[in-house]
């Protein structure tokens, strides 16, 4: 026997045993139940307007956040009101020295502050951000002071910033306070649209080189996405937070520390049907 018969046979019980008793009524009982189980070791789940926790699991426990770092470099580089059209040039100091980390970026490129950061939100560039750093009023260490500074002004208590990167496995923060942290970078439009974008390119000498968004989620139609950012070093495994309006509810999804070559995509994915199919009826998995 099939398992749809099955279930039919038992709804059909269901309904000579209880008469008054709605199909719908079933469902939503049913429904009721569904368990959210994420690969992620540690993730939240808000209700952006209101702060509603619709789901936490480990949200207190300090990770590794890896390129998730990047949205408080992003803050940090608008809050300082330098000019996004001045000219940065990638020096020998942005080549990564921690991990090796690749870069489409080469040594002499020149563009503006405007492009490098919108390279490190969406196809998060480490030059890109180390560049940006380095130009910063006072350099790489008044830049990750006002980082720190930043995000204690936020309330982001269990959280610390060793470089504007995520490369240094120092940079550390909770689910809860990435939350905190993506529903503040979500009141700066620049962050929106860059974090967002699909792809961009630039010329470098003879060639045209394109930059991908890490999250292939923003392509796809079947979500809205209105900030975006991915994060990966050994030490943190797969990161991605997203604002993201779920059911016409506008949602700030953090999962931290996946693994698998997809696991945060599809942790997301599993959240986007738990929200569909549980509509109000939320189970908290701690």
């Amino acid at each position: 026997m099939q398992i749809r018969q099955i279930i039919i046979i038992v709804m059909l019980a269901a309904i000579m045993a209880f008469p008054n008793l709605s199909v719908g009524a079933i469902l939503s009982n049913k429904e009721r139940h569904i368990k959210l189980v994420l690969e992620s070791s540690s993730a939240i789940i808000i209700e952006q307007e209101t702060g509603k926790i619709i789901f936490e699991k480990k949200a207190g426990k300090k990770k590794a956040i890896a390129s998730i770092t990047k949205l408080m470099t992003a803050m940090v580089v608008l809050d300082s009101n330098m000019s996004l059209n001045a000219p940065i040039t990638i020096s020998r100091e942005d080549v990564d020295r921690q991990r090796w980390s690749k870069s489409k970026l080469s040594i002499g490129q020149t563009l503006s502050r405007r492009e490098m950061l919108k390279l490190a939100l969406m196809s998060s560039e480490n030059r890109a951000a180390y560049a940006l750093a380095r130009s910063y009023y006072g350099g790489t260490n008044a830049f990750v002071e006002a980082m720190n500074r930043n995000a204690a002004k936020l309330g982001m208590n269990d959280t610390t910033f060793f470089g504007p990167t995520g490369l240094d496995a120092r940079n550390v923060s909770t689910a809860r306070d990435l939350a905190i942290m993506v529903k503040a970078a979500y009141e700066y439009q620049q962050i929106r649209k860059m974090s967002t974008s699909v792809s961009h390119s630039i010329n470098d000498h003879s060639q045209r080189i394109i930059f991908s968004n890490t999250n292939r989620l923003v392509k796809d139609n079947g979500w809205k996405i209105g900030l975006s950012k991915t994060g990966y070093i050994s030490d943190s495994g797969k990161c991605l937070v997203m604002q993201a309006t779920l059911g016409g509810v506008p949602t700030i999804i953090v999962l931290l520390d996946s693994w698998g070559i997809s696991s945060r995509i599809v942790d997301a994915i599993r959240v986007k049907r738990w929200l569909a199919h549980s509509k109000d009826q939320y189970s908290i998995r701690g």
